[in-house]
């Protein structure tokens, strides 16, 4: 299951249950640099990560994409080897690429199959299994959380990314159109969430309580916190590509639900000649915030060694 970052919401409007109307190869290039962009977030969420556990032998990044968040893994905890999980193997070439362009391939693999079952090709359980962004797209959550936890080693570690906040690139009032433009793209986009979990094969409808749903799965919490992506205006152009890549997905997806208004606000804020653009606006900002939940797999008395 291959995932992206391109807002707190819009990496929902690119994931689809059906894998086989969606060209990785041809989407990589963007996924890759939009990761890229929100890397100081993981690297945060991961210094925690390993603020609160000993060195992992194996890692697994569950729904890895391209694999930018895998080789943040691997230079996270140096002493582990890395196994990329994607359902898109033109993605896990691109992650094995680039971690031999990084120096890591060495202690990285990919394993390409749908989550969870895949999982059960692993040589032997992980110690950390990093799921970013990746679950809400599994129909019955619960089971899946229950797999994941199944499949951990003793002592082992479950990181789920879900939710946050919406992400926020524009002032409330920009100066043409109505003010709260995001807002109202908000509620468009978690009724086309709520209508993709509806769509995915054997969904269930679930209560969003992640420790609640570790703990049914036998595991024990061990912390919850947010991370922040903080890109000041005036800002880079990597971000203004960003922005201009997700405001065009809402755009395309969302154009006709739009009022007359929105909809001729949204085309002036992309088109490169329009004074009032995010290609040339000052005041455009990358402000987002995901959030990470983990839990621990107890180690029984039967299973400790020594």
């Amino acid at each position: 299951m291959a995932h992206d970052h391109l807002h707190d919401h819009q990496d929902r409007s690119r994931h689809h249950h059906d894998h086989t109307d969606v060209d990785w190869g041809e989407m990589a290039p963007m996924l890759e640099s939009q990761a890229e962009l929100f890397t100081p977030l993981y690297e945060r969420a991961l210094a925690w990560l390993g603020h609160k556990q000993t060195e992992p032998g194996l890692i697994v990044d569950a729904g890895s994409g391209p694999g930018v968040v895998s080789c943040l893994l691997a230079d996270a905890f140096p002493g582990a080897r890395v196994v990329a999980v994607d359902s898109a193997e033109s993605l896990l070439e691109r992650a094995r690429t680039r971690a031999a362009r990084l120096g890591v391939a060495d202690r990285f693999d990919i394993l390409a199959g749908e989550l969870p079952g895949v999982l059960d090709a692993l040589d032997y359980p992980p110690d950390l299994l990093w799921a970013g962004r990746s679950l809400h797209h599994l129909g019955d959550q619960r089971a899946a959380i229950a797999a994941f936890a199944a499949r951990l080693a003793p002592g082992g570690t479950l990181a789920l990314m879900e939710g946050g906040l919406p992400a926020r690139f524009l002032p409330r009032d920009l100066g043409i159109g109505r003010p709260g433009l995001q807002a109202r793209l908000d509620v468009l986009e978690e009724e086309w969430f709520a209508r993709m979990r509806a769509d995915l094969p054997g969904t269930v409808a679930e209560t969003e309580d992640w420790p609640g749903l570790m703990a049914a799965a036998g595991l024990r919490h061990t912390g919850t916190r947010s991370f922040q992506l903080d890109l000041p205006a005036p800002t880079t152009d990597r971000a203004r590509a960003y922005v201009t890549a997700v405001l065009s997905r809402l755009r395309d997806g969302f154009g006709d639900r739009l009022d007359a208004t929105d909809r001729a606000t949204l085309d002036r804020l992309l088109d490169p000649e329009d004074p009032a653009s995010v290609h040339r606006r000052r005041d455009l900002f990358v402000l987002a915030t995901h959030t990470v939940y983990t839990a621990e797999r107890t180690v029984h008395p039967a299973e400790r060694t020594g």
